[in-house]
């Protein structure tokens, strides 16, 4: 990232952003982009609306310009009640909402967004996310990077799997998905006791060993041939007598795609 923002010259090979050169044409490509970190980086000592003014001042815009842009911007992130009050009694959610609300003063068409919510709270990153979606409403693209699986999960369009400094896998959600074998029944029956018989079950209907991922539960995937086994499944179930207190067909979840992929769990490969 900090290559395609044109902080750091790359050892080799070339990049482009929209259409121009990182290096050659890194004064141009600043023009198009924002960055935004892992952390705020705005003026504690001003206000939410002289932040955002003084980033549109620095841009060329006009007093008058600059304002209505900082007005529009508060309002859309949340903090136009806030406006007046310095920043360094905002709360650490709002300083992330004015951070994005700051990178898109001069309508980029491209904004990074580096780890946005690291450090936030459930309630907090979930916030972050619904903000995050907006921003591609001015028709610009989103560049984000996370430790959080579930959060590309919710926001990409796209994903690169970037595994010790290789890209190892791209592609839709729904697209590296698949790469796990597709979909996947999970049945957890009433009566622990009869997980023998569901994973005998699951073994027949599929052609594949059943899994137990926990004590209580028995998994296997299916292909793309879900629709299939799963109405088998219910049809040998109820045939057999054996009650579900849980019963689905999903698709694996992008921690399980990027464990295939690697061999490790994501959360290890962040630490």
């Amino acid at each position: 990232m900090r290559i395609l923002a044109t902080l750091l010259r790359p050892d080799a090979g070339r990049a482009e952003v929209c259409g121009l050169d990182v290096v050659r044409d890194a004064a141009e490509v600043r023009e198009r982009i924002a960055l935004t970190g892992q952390y705020a980086s705005v003026d504690e000592d001003l206000t939410g609306m002289e932040n955002l003014v003084l980033i549109g001042r620095l841009l060329d815009m006009r007093k008058a310009g600059a304002r209505a842009r900082a007005a529009e911007l508060l309002e859309r992130f949340e903090l136009a009640e806030d406006a007046g009050r310095r920043v360094s009694t905002y709360s650490g959610g709002m300083r992330r909402r004015l951070d994005l609300a700051a990178s898109m003063v001069g309508r980029p068409a491209v904004i990074f967004l580096d780890e946005p919510t690291t450090g936030l709270d459930p309630g907090r990153r979930e916030e972050a996310w619904r903000l995050i979606r907006s921003m591609t409403r001015d028709g610009g693209t989103v560049l984000l990077t996370t430790q959080y699986l579930e959060e590309a999960d919710a926001l990409a369009d796209e994903i690169t799997v970037i595994d010790r400094g290789a890209v190892i896998a791209s592609g839709t959600p729904a697209e590296l998905k698949r790469v796990t074998g597709g979909q996947t029944i999970v049945v957890r029956p009433r009566d622990p006791g009869r997980l023998i018989e569901v994973a005998a079950i699951l073994n027949a209907v599929s052609g594949r060993a059943a899994e137990t991922p926990r004590r209580d539960v028995v998994g296997v995937p299916v292909g793309e041939d879900g629709e299939r086994a799963f109405a088998e499944t219910v049809h040998r179930l109820e045939a057999a007598g054996i009650g579900v207190a849980e019963l689905s067909l999903r698709l694996p979840s992008l921690d399980e795609v990027f464990l295939t992929l690697t061999g490790h769990h994501a959360e290890k490969e962040a630490a």
